[in-house]
């Protein structure tokens, strides 16, 4: 009888640990079915340049170089995705952006790349799919190969982001850590258009998708998002 008013309690209080979503590090790429979509079909809760980010039965893809917005700053929060790479895309997904117009100094971008193109496989290995773009890369490569559907959760909570890919944890960031706009913790090199240290970025702001970057096209479907207490 103890157990069952104490799992009851959890649940009425909405405790962490009756909320397997929102278990922090995520072991396994969460049911989302019940989710928010990020975007609403008609792009009418976006901040969408005209013409260039489409709904085609049920994917999202963009025919420039251009980002899409959401409207609302989110803080605390699970995005879950899917997206197929064509051969050489470099995209991304764009979290606590305060800036949209200047997003790239002013946001974190978890990176979306075919690392199987020559053209990114020979960049430094924070370009690479699932890595904190220039600042933190994967522990591996598993995305799959163009024209192939991926899986990516990305966990928000606070300074800690955490990336998994296709079933694996790939990617865990503790945004204090980075002090300096010049060198990473390891020591090596941050591009210097990342002109704010992490540490300072705030931890709530928009939520973006990247486009068509460097000529490649990138396709997104069931694109979902919880928020975290």
């Amino acid at each position: 009888m103890k157990t069952m008013v104490l799992a009851l309690a959890l649940v009425l209080a909405g405790s962490p640990l009756a909320r397997a979503d929102e278990t922090i590090p995520p072991k396994t790429h969460p049911d989302a079915k019940g989710w928010q979509d990020l975007f609403a079909a008609d792009l009418s809760n976006a901040i969408a340049p005209k013409g260039v980010w489409t709904f085609d039965d049920g994917v999202l893809t963009a025919t420039e170089d251009q980002c899409l917005w959401t409207k609302k700053d989110y803080e605390n929060f699970v995005i879950d995705l899917e997206f197929k790479n064509a051969e050489g895309t470099n995209s991304g997904v764009i979290v606590y952006a305060s800036d949209v117009k200047e997003w790239i100094p002013h946001s974190v971008e978890i990176q979306i790349a075919d690392d199987f193109s020559e053209k990114w496989s020979t960049k430094p290995r924070t370009w690479q799919c699932a890595a904190i773009f220039g600042h933190l890369a994967a522990t591996k490569s598993v995305v799959k190969r163009a024209g192939e559907w991926n899986r990516m959760t990305i966990t928000c909570k606070g300074k800690m982001i955490y990336v998994m890919l296709n079933g694996e944890l790939v990617t865990e960031m503790d945004m204090s850590k980075w002090t300096s706009a010049k060198t990473n913790p390891d020591g090596s090199e941050i591009p210097s258009w990342l002109s704010t240290p992490f540490a300072e970025l705030p931890t709530k702001g928009r939520i973006g998708l990247q486009g068509k970057h460097a000529g490649a096209p990138i396709f997104f479907r069931n694109v979902k998002i919880k928020e975290l207490k």
